[in-house]
């Protein structure tokens, strides 16, 4: 039954909006075209949230530098009710505030290295030999190593190779590949069947965690570890263990590039001692301990539809490795910007729009999770409040710089024709693919899983996973300043169309509770 009642939505759906005329005046959407892709400040918010900011780790000094600075210029660009609004518990936040990684045996270099992200430092400038060690499991470690590791640097035996890169790092969709997309047909469910845990035998994290526990207790001083992910000096590093706010610090977890890595290995494989010197301090904050969302209004003049609400956002928080441009500085930017558009052009939005910055979404999607559950529902129970039914719509960006292309549907056809209509103005900025597909991985998902309409804009890849996601690589320099503008402009269109429709985006079904 349920089956046919998804197929029946779909077949209505579609059918009533084929011959269906989307009201766009065009007249704004070229006064849009125009601040944004002539008069831009995007780069500038972007410099803001990356070099000036710092890494913006969740409850790091960069983060609250970033929020406090979205939030003050948002008020100062006219939008009402800009705050830093709590949305729970999080956790301890982390702080780099030294790091020296340097080979000093059989010959000195200098090591690229970083740190993760809640770990101890070394308590100060410390001289180590590096130990190799190999184990099956923790009781074969400890069965080997018990009363060895003490004021030693570990290193796990790895027997992987690296193999030359054949591809370019950056790309565009072509034409085809936008096609495919375009072409896909709708699925059931309309929602996306929650992961399955892949069992594949004990997993190498997992048993490099248990050998940390082992080495710390054993009175080790750090592990140096690496990601295949990552060549050409571009580490790919993020968490280093627990961080609620009662968990013990996590052990020193130095991420070293995968050719340093390996040239150690190579040398205590063939018996050749190898020495380290490091020096890494880091700090904990546990003065507050809760996440903060930074939202901020532009709002409704019609006297019936000012208290429905069109969302636009992007997550704000970073890992550790660098200043997070392309995560997900670029979405932040892009959306702050689409509001200074809106505000410059003195738009009177029917509906009020609401931009949104979260935090802790590289831990988990928090901050977006959470502010569904506060104000819209539980998804676990789908309990709805009273906000549940006056949200349209909310729109992300969260893939990196690229510009637009299109948009994922989520499932929810009934949305194709009107997106469709609002991409013509924008098709010769390469932008128009509308996808039936889901995609995961960000903030849009805590809305749909509420049954909100909640889309992320299909973006040109670039270099976002090859070179950038979650690296010490992802800075301003790797932005794409006309890819950006784009982006904002695009948005800036989309929600003015979404705040000013005659009635709010259709919906899918209601999903299940607990999916």
């Amino acid at each position: 039954m349920k089956k046919i009642i998804f197929l029946f939505f779909f077949a209505i759906g579609t059918f009533y909006l084929a011959d269906a005329q989307e009201k766009i005046d065009q007249g704004m959407i070229q006064r849009i075209r125009n601040e944004g892709l002539h008069h831009s400040k995007v780069m500038d918010i972007a410099f803001r949230l990356t070099d000036v900011s710092g890494p913006r780790l969740t409850i790091s000094p960069g983060f609250s530098r970033a929020a406090n600075w979205a939030k003050e210029q948002l008020a100062g660009w006219g939008l009402e009710n800009a705050v830093l609004e709590p949305w729970g518990e999080f956790g301890k936040g982390w702080e780099l505030q030294k790091m020296y990684v340097a080979q000093t045996k059989p010959y000195y270099r200098p090591m690229i290295a970083f740190p993760k992200a809640w770990t101890s430092g070394t308590g100060g400038f410390k001289k180590a030999e590096v130990m190799l060690v190999d184990a099956g499991d923790s009781a074969d470690f400890v069965s080997k190593y018990s009363g060895k590791l003490a004021n030693k640097i570990i290193i796990i035996n790895q027997h992987d190779t690296l193999m030359p890169g054949f591809k370019a790092d950056a790309r565009r969709y072509t034409d085809e590949e936008l096609k495919a997309m375009s072409d896909r047909k709708p699925t059931i469910p309309a929602y996306p069947r929650p992961a399955r845990p892949v069992r594949s035998g004990r997993s190498t994290i997992a048993l490099q965690n248990d050998i940390k526990e082992v080495a710390k207790k054993e009175g080790a001083l750090a592990i140096l570890t690496y990601s295949m992910r990552g060549r050409d000096g571009t580490l790919f590093v993020q968490g280093g263990g627990p961080y609620g706010k009662d968990d013990p610090e996590n052990f020193t977890d130095i991420m070293v590039a995968v050719e340093d890595y390996k040239s150690i290995v190579r040398l205590l494989q063939a018996n050749i001692p190898v020495e380290v010197e490091a020096d890494i301090q880091t700090r904990f904050i546990t003065d507050d301990t809760k996440g903060y969302n930074v939202l901020a209004e532009i709002k409704g003049t019609d006297r019936e539809l000012k208290d429905e609400v069109v969302m636009l956002g992007a997550h704000l928080d970073s890992w550790q490795g660098a200043t997070g441009a392309t995560d997900n500085a670029s979405g932040s930017a892009v959306m702050m910007e689409a509001v200074r558009i809106l505000k410059t052009l003195g738009i009177q939005p029917r509906r009020t729009i609401r931009i949104a910055l979260w935090s802790g979404e590289e831990q988990g999607l928090h901050g977006s999770r959470n502010y569904v559950k506060n104000h819209l529902a539980d998804p676990a129970t789908m309990e709805l409040k009273p906000g549940h039914t006056k949200i349209s719509t909310y729109f992300n960006l969260d893939n990196g710089t690229g510009k637009i292309r299109g948009i994922y549907l989520q499932g929810n056809e009934a949305c194709r024709t009107i997106f469709s209509q609002w991409f013509e103005p924008f098709r010769d900025l390469g932008a128009g693919t509308v996808t039936i597909s889901n995609t995961g991985g960000t903030d849009h998902l805590s809305f749909d899983a509420a049954g909100i309409p909640g889309f992320q804009f299909i973006q040109d890849p670039v270099e976002y996973s090859t070179r950038t996601h979650h690296t010490n690589m992802d800075s301003y320099d790797h932005l794409l300043a006309d890819d950006l503008k784009q982006a904002a402009t695009i948005i800036a269109a989309f929600v003015y169309n979404a705040a000013m429709r005659d009635e709010k985006l259709p919906r899918k079904p209601l999903p299940e509770a607990g999916r």
